[in-house]
């Protein structure tokens, strides 16, 4: 009230001050040079009268819809989080009793795409949406390089789960039987529902570590009294999991409905082999359009799509192919397939490497076919030896320029956390017309 009442103050002041001024006026002798002065100055009052009162009164109504420190608090936690937890949230499409899930096309989609697909919201699910995934869940011995998507939306995973899922993409083959062996801790050969969420409890430990919580040491009395499934959970209020209270697709495929089945190291080899096939499969198709082969550039995208460079730098690469391809052959499927195989050896091809470093020799193309195949066990086309050495030999000498080569595999092996600015906007578009106008018809 005592707001109300100095504004209407000031508005009668303002009229009294502007009745003042049109008097004042009357002095002059040409009647029509007064009234075009008072209504001016009754203007220019009245204008001013609006602009306060107009002033005033948004003062009193004002309405923030966002408080810049709620926006601070949440970057704040944003920070916290790692590269992958931020990635896992990024694509998460379903919730359940407050915790995050992706489903098996939000996994496939994170691997081999920059963004998610567009939603409004997370997708709720209900008791009776889990039994039906249960339902549909194939068993181990059904499994398929086809599994993922064909169970597209219907299917739960978690986040530890998405943390196993993303380093069998990158195991050699001689690293299946020492995953194997790390679940099956009590040596028999044959791995249990409970060794199988010991991988749960070893993340949530560490993330403890990673954000200050303090561990808590049992007393004596609790160690004595049966431990539930998985303990220690962590409420991180980001609704990343750290124990299950629902069954997931990947818990009923190996475990079974009632989590009473066990898998040997076979059948964990084939769903290691099968989900490696699977993405890659997917990166292929994406490119072949459905021929058998992709081209020799649509190839050396592939391999530089995941890297850190800069858009010049990606083009100069792609500008060096192209000036020095004189007839394409195409790459096949099982071409790229041993490939991405061999990338997941590259640590011991870099052992392998720094034998040429120290006696400051580069490297033949039938010297990186011996290293590929001690390293790996099999391989590679000479076709495809010949494009690897046309992207990466900088001065055209048969001679590879491995040091960069290496750096940029390594890129490559950690998909979906690298920039992808090279292939966004305007630089992205010309690009794309560039090496369509250079492309060989």
């Amino acid at each position: 009230m005592a707001t109300l009442g100095r504004v209407c103050s000031k508005i009668l002041q303002f009229k009294v001050k502007s009745l003042k001024a049109r008097q004042c006026f009357v002095t002059f002798r040409d009647p029509k040079t007064v009234r075009v002065i008072s209504t001016a100055c009754v203007c220019v009052a009245g204008g001013g009268l609006l602009l306060y009162i107009g002033h005033r009164l948004g003062k009193l109504h004002t309405v923030h819809a966002l408080k810049p420190r709620k926006v601070d608090d949440e970057l704040v936690r944003a920070v916290k989080l790692t590269s992958r937890e931020r990635r896992f949230i990024k694509f998460a499409s379903v919730e359940y009793d407050g915790q995050l899930y992706m489903t098996p096309q939000d996994f496939l989609e994170s691997v081999v795409e920059q963004e998610p697909r567009p939603r409004l919201k997370r997708r709720q699910l209900s008791d009776r949406d889990l039994d039906m995934i249960r339902d549909i869940t194939p068993s181990l011995k059904q499994g398929s390089t086809q599994m993922f998507r064909s169970m597209r939306d219907k299917g739960i995973i978690s986040y530890t789960e998405y943390l196993f899922l993303l380093s069998v993409l990158t195991k050699p083959q001689t690293g299946f039987r020492i995953a194997f062996n790390m679940f099956d801790t009590d040596g028999n050969q044959r791995v249990d529902k409970n060794e199988f969420l010991v991988m749960e409890k070893i993340f949530s430990h560490a993330w403890k570590g990673k954000h200050g919580i303090p561990e808590t040491i049992p007393r004596e009395e609790d160690k004595r009294q049966p431990q539930p499934l998985v303990e220690d959970y962590v409420d991180d209020e980001q609704g990343l999991q750290r124990k299950h209270v629902v069954d997931t697709t990947l818990l009923v495929h190996f475990f079974g409905k009632k989590g009473k089945d066990e898998f040997r190291f076979e059948g964990f080899k084939r769903f290691m082999e099968n989900l490696q096939t699977e993405v890659l499969e997917l990166e292929f198709h994406e490119f072949s359009k459905g021929h058998d082969t992709i081209t020799e550039v649509d190839f050396a995208k592939i391999l530089l799509r995941y890297t850190h460079l800069d858009t010049n730098e990606y083009d100069m690469y792609l500008d060096r192919l192209l000036d020095r391809i004189k007839e394409e052959k195409g790459i096949t499927f099982e071409e790229f397939r041993v490939f991405c195989q061999f990338l997941n050896n590259l640590e011991d091809f870099t052992i392998a490497m720094r034998m040429y470093t120290l006696a400051d020799h580069s490297i033949s193309k039938d010297e990186f076919m011996r290293a590929v195949k001690i390293c790996t066990g099999t391989s590679l086309s000479r076709h495809l030896v010949h494009t690897v050495f046309q992207i990466f030999d900088e001065d055209g000498d048969g001679q590879l320029s491995y040091r960069e080569f290496i750096a940029i595999m390594k890129d490559r092996l950690h998909r979906g956390f690298k920039s992808y600015a090279k292939n966004e906007g305007w630089d992205a578009f010309k690009s794309c017309v560039k090496q369509e106008m250079k492309t060989p018809v």
